[in-house]
């Protein structure tokens, strides 16, 4: 069974960049396009409409919405197959339980409601610590740079194996005959560098060296999937929230994942996750890793 790439829209300009990206994905990953506009997003944002008509209005309104979307979407992408519906719930709760079948799911960085002017929105904060699936958030403004056909940056943290941050990276860029860039963060405590240092080798030039072999045993077993990928390496020293974000200048896509050893959502991504959402220039995918 093929699952569809989910899009979250609430008729904002976000959410149609938001949806162009959408359609691109699936168009790029021959995958059907789903469009779902959940007709209590307004009040979850804490916005009231401007008329007050009662159910039947919202109703209409909320069916033009997804028409209009549906319609977008097959001009933008003829061949990608679309479906859309208007869902009965809160924007998280509705996108929460279609992330349990979705092969990723996208919305953009801020609604229509109050809350509009952050730099992100409830809505994509909320879904990104519960989805079930990767989710993306297209950023409100355009990259300061044009991007790299096909640059797919991936941040690598510690653990011992590819994790599905890592390997939704890797299948991204392959996807786009583009080149996966795998990023390793590394920094040196500065109680290492004091004191007596060892005749042969800095602390500095350890930590490096361990971060490099990190890296390269990570990217041995993606490789041997064989999908054809360019895959270069970014060994960086510095705080990995600011690594990152700078990589991503230029890029397609920025993936980070989020860990859940029990399998349950979280409501804190934690500190690298928050930067790169709210200051990355490209779009990020936060992917689960659940063990």
């Amino acid at each position: 069974m093929e699952l569809p790439i989910v899009v979250g829209v609430d008729g904002s300009e976000g959410s149609l960049r938001a949806l162009d990206w959408a359609a691109g994905e699936a168009s790029r990953s021959a995958l059907p396009l789903r469009i779902v506009h959940a007709s209590l997003w307004e009040r979850y944002e804490g916005v009231r409409p401007t008329f007050d008509t009662g159910r039947p209005a919202e109703q209409v309104l909320a069916e033009h919405l997804t028409a209009s979307a549906e319609e977008r979407a097959r001009l933008l992408h003829a061949t990608v197959r679309v479906g859309a519906e208007v869902v009965p719930e809160s924007a998280v709760s509705a996108l929460e339980r279609e992330s349990g079948r979705a092969a990723m799911v996208v919305l953009g960085s801020r609604g229509r409601g109050r809350i509009a002017g952050m730099l992100l929105g409830s809505v994509s904060l909320g879904l990104a610590g519960r989805s079930h699936c990767p989710v993306v958030v297209i950023p409100a403004a355009g990259p300061g740079v044009r991007p790299e056909p096909g640059r797919v940056v991936v941040g690598i943290g510690d653990s011992g194996r590819p994790t599905a941050a890592a390997r939704f990276a890797f299948a991204r860029a392959a996807a786009r005959g583009g080149e996966l860039v795998a990023v390793r963060a590394w920094r040196c405590p500065a109680r290492e560098t004091s004191g007596r240092r060892p005749p042969t080798e800095s602390p500095v030039d350890t930590y490096r060296r361990r971060a490099e072999r990190h890296l390269d045993d990570i990217l041995a077993v993606l490789d041997a999937t064989g999908s054809g990928a360019v895959v270069s390496r970014h060994v960086v020293q510095g705080p990995a929230h600011q690594v990152l974000i700078e990589a991503a200048a230029g890029a397609e896509l920025l993936v980070v994942g989020v860990h859940r050893s029990d399998g349950r959502p979280r409501p804190h991504l934690g500190p690298v996750n928050h930067a790169v959402l709210h200051y990355a220039s490209c779009p990020v995918a936060v992917v689960p890793d659940i063990r």
